[in-house]
């Protein structure tokens, strides 16, 4: 009996592992999707709104006395009888740091969804990565790609992840992140309370802001079984057989809940946001979330006494 359980929990893990680590297939449909949404969304998306050394045109104001004679607008002033200086909209890029959890356990898919939680978290990171570059900042991954600002930076990505042979941790790796920078950490979440506050002080330390989105299947969130069910946890921790699952239900939510109080603690502590996605619903909607709470954030980089408004 014992050797017939071992059995089924090796060929659960090696099938997820195999799962999360075989993206060649799926990473076309994934980069397209991601497109998509991206090319969707962006057009309905605007710039920082804030003087600077940027490309494009934000407002006129008055010439100041003292300033460079060249930085005048002739064309403009010659409709008044005052000088106009043509200010550019302000587009200084920092770096915003993306990791998806490609864990084993990140593979998993019920019956009822079109993306495993391991594809809609690339999708999201992928589409996301686009429309920072397509706003001046710069991506990277910790621990797989350094921060780029190209054009191309999807398959840059997609490229690091194809040829990494590294082993898929559920959490980022230790690093240490500039203090104006941004984390975006997207994964199931399903570690344990400790080593995600261990992650959480790590990133936060040099004063980065960020946000956690635990992604999770609709089968996770509402615990669908009943009767006889063998549960395989995908990282080696083993199988769990419940004899009549429905009677789990409450005991299970409840502890969903307290697993999500106490990450969401630890992230207000840090005024970091954490927020929650089923993959049943739209990419593009966790997108517009994390992009937006992002512009907010920004809008403390010119006056640090003032802080962003961050709720999950």
């Amino acid at each position: 009996m014992a050797a017939e359980i071992r059995h089924k929990e090796i060929t659960a893990i090696r099938r997820a592992d195999g799962e999360s680590r075989t993206l060649a297939a799926s990473l076309p449909r994934l980069v397209l999707e991601a497109r998509r949404i991206a090319a969707n969304v962006i057009h309905g998306l605007h710039g920082r709104r804030r003087a600077g050394a940027g490309e494009s045109f934000w407002q006129y104001r008055r010439f100041v006395s003292g300033e460079p004679s060249q930085n005048v607008d002739w064309r403009r002033s010659a409709r008044d009888d005052h000088l106009y200086v043509r200010e550019q909209e302000w587009e200084a890029a920092h770096t915003v740091w993306l990791w998806p959890d490609r864990s084993p356990s990140m593979a998993f898919a019920s019956k009822q969804t079109r993306d495993s939680k391991l594809e809609r978290a690339l999708i999201v990171t992928f589409a996301l990565a686009e429309l920072l570059v397509a706003g001046g900042e710069r991506v990277g991954i910790p621990g797989l790609m350094n921060p780029t600002a190209s054009r191309s930076v999807i398959d840059k990505m997609a490229q690091a992840m194809l040829h990494d042979d590294a082993d898929r941790a559920s959490l980022p790796p230790s690093f240490v992140p500039s203090a104006l920078a941004e984390i975006v950490v997207l994964s199931d979440f399903w570690s344990p309370i400790p080593e995600i506050k261990t992650m959480l002080a790590g990133l936060s330390a040099s004063g980065a802001h960020g946000t956690l989105v635990q992604v999770v299947d609709p089968a996770e969130e509402e615990f669908p079984y009943s009767g006889r069910i063998e549960f395989v946890e995908p990282e080696g921790f083993g199988i769990i057989t419940a004899g009549r699952a429905e009677s789990w239900l409450d005991d299970y939510v409840a502890r969903v809940a307290l697993h999500r109080d106490q990450i969401r603690e630890e992230t207000n502590k840090l005024d970091w946001l954490f927020s929650t996605h089923t993959t049943s619903r739209s990419a593009a909607e966790l997108l517009l979330f994390l992009h937006g709470g992002m512009m907010v954030s920004k809008t403390s980089v010119g006056n640090i006494s003032v802080k962003a408004g961050r709720s999950a």
